[in-house]
């Protein structure tokens, strides 16, 4: 057990040692954290877990979070229904209910929330101070992504090597079996997908309830173009640029004629059977595609590379008798894809917290000391996981799990694999990635929707009124119904939401050319 005395002294004494250019605030944080206790509140997405499982882990937490900066945290939990509405409307009220708020600038609105002022402003101060271990292991250049109006509002998750692209999980044993070694293309998904159909009959091939269908459309064209998705515009993924052409705003589904292939393709599919008749109807059932993929019972599962090495992969090979599952990755066959920004996950201040430099004393233990980490990520060793002979993590049966959510400060340099994870997948796909990724490239650019809105809004209900019809090839003359769905875009506005975010765009490659 850590020496409170020891324990408060050390890091007091680095505080005043770091902060000697600013004394008399120095003095008095020092004086806070040796004369009050206090509790520190982060904010995460996610159900509240049901089980006392989290509360024993914090228990333990609190007591290592005592000892070393004299506060404890409590974590306060953001439903997944409906959660960027309600995340952000919590975020608004800045009541100092919260210190700590997990966000992310392509999934929960971390520019818009900078923006309105609910975020803390970081200055290079403050988190050489306060978070000196963060400070110290995250690079200029990745301070400079997390920077709106040249100020940092949030702490990157820089050091964690994730792969969220999407793409297809398929069987490789029959994929053999159709005489294919892999599925590398949309054509090899076809052929795998029709032998399915004709040699499995009491297989569904995709027993999809149509809730993917805003990512295969934008799988097709990244595989099929150059097209890179931009964060933040819109949940259907339809605007980006291109891979060659990194200054054209780019709309595939309007721009480009890749949409008739596509739906074409689609038709295809639905004729052969690859879905349920009533697939855009909702079905009810507790087993969903994925379940039924790791059961065996259907031939494809559409999600990103990391669900498929961390959940999938070790579940297909317990089937036995040689089953196994591939991942054909979106862009898979010209070599496109993007590595996320290291703002997929970051770490923001509330602009109303009570103690600020406490919440990034708290947030610099958890994100590198290894008793937090370890506690905050998996539990408590012994009760809740055990390590092997191995040195990998292994989940103890029956014991209750833990929900903290805690995607906004993982590091390599803490992580320990575990045995649910099939790292082998995992470093294969690194390096087949590694060789194709470019970084993302628009992490820095906020674009005001200010002048588009309403036409964002209007082309958003044309994607919903058509998509789910071109996805699962629901219409027969599947090119007329292409070009009614392009001039519907148009007439909702979408010329002029592509004119209004190339200029922003041009204004800020203009700006970052010019070093400003």
């Amino acid at each position: 057990m850590f020496n409170r005395k020891k324990g408060l002294l050390a890091f007091l004494g680095a505080i005043s040692l770091m902060a000697a250019t600013s004394c008399t605030k120095a003095r008095s944080v020092e004086d806070d954290v040796k004369n009050h206790h206090v509790i520190i509140t982060y904010l995460t997405v996610g159900n509240k877990p049901t089980n006392s499982g989290t509360s024993e882990m914090l228990e333990k937490l609190n007591e290592i979070l005592t000892e070393k900066v004299n506060a404890e945290l409590e974590i306060y939990y953001i439903p997944w229904s409906d959660y960027i509405t309600n995340y952000n409307l919590k975020l608004a009220e800045k009541d100092g209910s919260i210190d700590l708020i997990g966000t992310a600038t392509d999934w929960l609105d971390a520019w818009r929330n900078a923006s309105l002022g609910n975020f803390y402003p970081l200055s290079e101060e403050m988190l050489s101070t306060y978070a000196p271990k963060t400070w110290n292991s995250v690079t200029p250049e990745h301070w400079n992504v997390c920077k709106l109006n040249d100020t940092i509002y949030m702490c990157p998750e820089d050091n964690y090597t994730q792969w969220t692209n999407h793409g297809f999980m398929y069987r490789t044993d029959w994929a053999r079996q159709a005489g294919l070694n892999g599925v590398h293309s949309w054509e090899d998904l076809t052929k795998y997908l029709s032998y399915i159909r004709k040699n499995k009959p009491q297989i569904t091939p995709w027993d999809s309830d149509a809730s993917s269908s805003s990512f295969h459309p934008e799988g097709y064209m990244q595989s099929k173009t150059d097209f890179i998705v931009l964060d933040g515009i819109s949940s259907t993924s339809m605007f980006g640029t291109h891979k060659n052409n990194l200054k054209k705003f780019y709309c595939p589904l309007y721009e480009s004629d890749e949409i008739f292939a596509y739906a074409k393709l689609m038709r295809q599919w639905n004729d052969m059977g690859v879905w349920p008749k009533n697939v855009l109807i909702e079905r009810g059932g507790n087993r969903s595609n994925r379940d039924e993929f790791c059961a065996g019972l259907t031939a494809l599962e559409q999600h990103h590379s990391q669900t498929w090495y961390t959940q999938v992969v070790s579940k297909v090979q317990a089937l036995g008798g040689g089953a196994d599952s591939g991942f054909f990755w979106f862009g898979e066959e010209s070599s496109n894809i993007t590595y996320q920004t290291v703002t997929h996950g970051a770490m923001a201040v509330s602009s109303a917290s009570k103690h600020p430099e406490r919440a990034l004393m708290v947030y610099d233990l958890l994100r590198n000391d290894k008793d937090c980490y370890e506690l905050i990520n998996y539990g408590i060793k012994g009760k809740n996981y055990t390590i092997n002979s191995q040195g990998y993590r292994e989940a103890v049966p029956n014991a209750k799990g833990i929900t903290t959510n805690y995607w906004w400060g993982r590091n390599d340099a803490l992580e320990v694999r575990d045995t649910a994870t099939s790292w082998d997948k995992f470093d294969e796909l690194n390096k087949i990635y590694g060789k194709s990724k470019i970084d993302y490239p628009y992490g820095q650019l906020v674009f005001d929707f200010s002048k588009i809105r309403s036409e964002l809004d209007a082309v958003g209900v044309v994607y919903g009124n058509y998509m789910g019809n071109i996805c699962y090839g629901q219409v027969r003359d599947t090119d007329a119904y292409v070009k009614r769905f392009k001039q519907d875009l148009k007439q909702a506005g979408i010329e002029k939401i592509i004119t209004e975010l190339q200029s922003q765009m041009d204004k800020f490659n203009s700006s970052r050319n010019s070093g400003k």
